[in-house]
């Protein structure tokens, strides 16, 4: 029996459901599958007869395709197994030399996100951190990702794979591999695809108008420096890969959300911004601050049902 604890985000675990099943590894599911959908996302998905219809619908034809020997996706080569350790490798180097070993690094969470007004949201089962510090290692996954998402720099769900990628690049070889596996195996193509939609629902813009709360001057163009690099590398590794011309190109639906909601969903980040610079001015106990900390919050929600993503 597979049990499949599914997040909400991209950068938890989330995306589509018939996808992550046609991704298991071979024979994973011939005692079953169970999964788990996190609150945030069950409105989305069972809200409305048609669309809850069509959702249960794809998953039962992922696992019957996984079921069914005509149609189970292919095992795996070992030459595609081995391209995927020197990814990950690579992609996790990537990501710890910013999150982890750069010092100035929480400081900037802190600032260009709303962290702190997301942790006394209380939105999850379980407290926001594991002890009553400031460390990295102890802020659990939802409040993580669910600020980076408010700050639409979406981090979580993309940071690390264009360095890998443009590692891969260099060797031609390996390259072609990549593509192929982009063509030939489900679970690379998801996790490409996946990548694509956190960076899709990102946005340039509205992530420096957050990095503009962070101070020094010269921290926050360090850090959003590094990360508008890693941004781009993303981008042309994942286009290089799935052979495409612009972000989405296949998901032509999601692609035309995304850009019918974001007029609607950027007013709500600006004033978000500026309230959070306001809160962050007044001492603890100006009669002012529970009133903007209340509307910090208001935004919040109107953020992440905008996106139709929490954390």
């Amino acid at each position: 029996m597979l049990f499949h604890g599914r997040g909400g985000a991209v950068g938890r675990g989330g995306g589509p459901t018939h996808r992550a099943i046609l991704g298991q590894p071979p024979g994973s599911l011939e005692a079953g599958l169970r999964l788990t959908e996190q609150g945030e996302v069950a409105f989305a998905r069972y809200g409305n007869t048609g669309i809850a219809h069509r959702h249960l619908e794809q998953t039962l034809n992922a696992v019957l395709r996984v079921g069914l020997r005509e149609t189970a996706p292919p095992e795996p080569r070992p030459e595609w197994v081995e391209a995927m350790d020197a990814l990950s490798a690579a992609g996790l180097r990537a990501y710890r030399a910013l999150v982890h070993d750069d010092p100035e690094f929480l400081s900037y969470f802190r600032q260009a996100t709303p962290i702190d007004q997301v942790a006394d949201l209380r939105i999850g089962s379980r407290p926001s951190r594991r002890r009553e510090n400031e460390r990295l290692e102890d802020l659990r996954a939802i409040p993580w990702v669910f600020s980076w998402t408010q700050s639409r720099h979406g981090l979580p769900g993309w940071y690390g794979l264009g360095s890998a990628l443009e590692e891969a690049e260099r060797d031609g070889a390996l390259h072609e591999r990549l593509r192929t596996m982009h063509g030939q195996w489900p679970f690379f193509r998801s996790l490409i695809d996946n990548a694509q939609m956190g960076l899709g629902r990102s946005d340039r813009a509205v992530a420096r108008l957050y990095a503009s709360l962070v101070s020094p001057e010269m921290r926050r163009e360090r850090v959003f420096s590094a990360v508008l690099r890693e941004w781009d590398r993303a981008e042309r590794g994942i286009l290089a890969v799935a052979r495409t011309s612009e972000l989405l190109e296949n998901a032509p639906v999601l692609r035309r959300s995304i850009r019918l909601r974001n007029p609607y969903v950027d007013p709500m980040s600006f004033v978000q911004v500026t309230m959070l610079r306001r809160v962050r001015a007044l001492s603890d106990d100006d009669p002012r601050r529970a009133a903007v900390r209340d509307l910090v919050a208001l935004s919040v929600n109107g953020i992440a049902a905008g996106l139709q993503n929490t954390g």
